[in-house]
């Protein structure tokens, strides 16, 4: 008889396994079949050989994560030097812009100053060229002078300056996107630095063009003062009358020693100086000469030395000059001076004798009538009398005589050297 739970004809059957899981009173259980089993034994197994073998591969194979730190570590270390050059580059466009900036202070700030040193040098011309142009009448031969600078016109203002260093420090506009029409038009090469170095040779070529206006005109100015004085030298030299005044020959040689601009300019100022000191000199020591005409226009009638007496018809000496002239014409003083006569004088007639110092005195005579008197200070150009045929005369003409020292002399030369002079004065 066979037993309870196997059969007969295939054996011992076999029960599945059965969990129970029993909580409190719920009760659950789960029925386990052989194939779950495998199925679940299976996935572990081949987890747990795929781990093993990746594990070993790596293991195995170690220099790909060397190669691959490798590669991180070129990577970055790449960065790390491409950080650093942006970070060089920046600081050198930032201490090449603080260079700049430097340099634009310093050049605004020399302009600046030399600007102001035109503006003084101005000032101080502005007197000295008003003295200058007074004292200016130089001949018809000699070259005329340059004309005066408006230096203060020409100088560039603080204003000016300022918008040109504003313009300098500008930077350079940035780069805009690439288009069709942009690639026609002319790209500028020229920096921001480039623009501000031709402002400032733009702005010093002006300055250094007034420096040198000044000092040509200056030069130009004292050129001419010295020919005038030395043109009005030679003629009243040419007329026997010498003129004292060793104008520039005080310095006769020594070694040759240059001087910066700042102290050439006040050389050429005081050369220019010295030059209207020695020309109002000279001019007023020729204004004290009787080289007047003191009858203009009236034409000479009988001139200095000997000649035919008009009353005794034999030769005489004639210590004047004659004009001749109708009754009453005027007759001028050829200097300033003080009347020292005024009256009736043997064969002079009507007389006035005007004494000039330095020992000239000149006499007019055969005057119908007298309108000064002792004593009287007189100007050049000023009437003293009118023209007559008073004392030893045999018409009416102007007796005109200069003495120097008491001597006569020869009017004539005086007058010559007067006309020259007078272009002069």
């Amino acid at each position: 008889m066979a037993k309870s739970g196997q059969s007969a004809v295939f054996g011992r059957r076999k029960e599945p396994h059965t969990v129970i899981i029993a909580r409190g009173d719920e009760i659950r259980h789960f029925t386990v079949r052989p194939w779950i089993t495998a199925f679940a034994g299976s996935v572990v197994a081949a987890v747990t050989i795929g781990y093993v073998l990746a594990t070993s591969y790596l293991v195995l194979r170690d220099d790909l994560i060397g190669a691959t730190s490798a590669r991180n570590a070129r990577v970055q270390q790449g960065y790390e030097d491409r950080i650093s050059a942006l970070r060089a580059q920046v600081d050198r466009i930032t201490s090449r812009q603080l260079l700049d900036q430097q340099m634009m202070e310093s050049k605004v700030s020399e302009l600046l100053q030399r600007q102001t040193q035109l503006y003084e040098r101005h000032g101080r011309m502005g007197p000295i060229l008003e003295r200058a142009e007074a004292a200016e009448t130089a001949p018809n031969a000699a070259p005329a002078p340059a004309e005066k600078p408006d230096t203060r016109a020409a100088l560039p203002s603080a204003q000016t300056i300022a918008a040109f260093a504003s313009a300098a420090v500008v930077p350079a506009p940035a780069a805009t996107p690439f288009s069709f029409w942009s690639a026609k038009k002319a790209v500028s090469t020229e920096s921001a630095a480039d623009h501000a170095d031709k402002l400032f040779m733009t702005l010093n070529q002006s300055l250094r063009t007034i420096e040198n206006e000044q000092l040509v005109r200056i030069d130009t100015l004292a050129d001419n003062a010295y020919q005038t004085a030395d043109a009005i030298k030679e003629a009243l030299g040419s007329a026997g009358l010498s003129v004292d005044l060793n104008y520039g020959q005080d310095a006769v040689g020594g070694p040759l020693v240059t001087i910066d601009k700042a102290a050439l300019f006040d050389a050429k100022v005081k050369e220019l100086d010295q030059a209207l000191t020695a020309l109002e000199a000279i001019k007023k020591e020729a204004q004290k000469l009787p080289i007047a005409n003191p009858a203009p226009g009236l034409t000479i009638t009988s001139t200095f030395g000997i000649r035919r007496d008009p009353i005794l018809r034999q030769p005489a000496f004639h210590s004047g000059m004659d004009f001749r002239a109708p009754v009453g014409t005027h007759v001028q003083a050829t200097a300033p001076g003080t009347v020292v006569r005024a009256g009736r004088n043997g064969g002079y007639g009507r007389m006035v004798e005007i004494d000039h110092g330095n020992g000239f005195s000149t006499r007019y005579a055969h005057l119908s009538r007298i309108v000064v008197k002792p004593g009287q200070k007189i100007r050049t150009g000023d009437v003293v009398g009118e023209s007559g045929s008073t004392g030893r005369s045999t018409g009416p003409h102007i007796h005109y005589e200069v003495r120097r020292n008491g001597d006569a002399v020869d009017p004539l030369r005086l007058l010559k050297a007067g006309k020259t002079v007078a272009q002069y004065l």
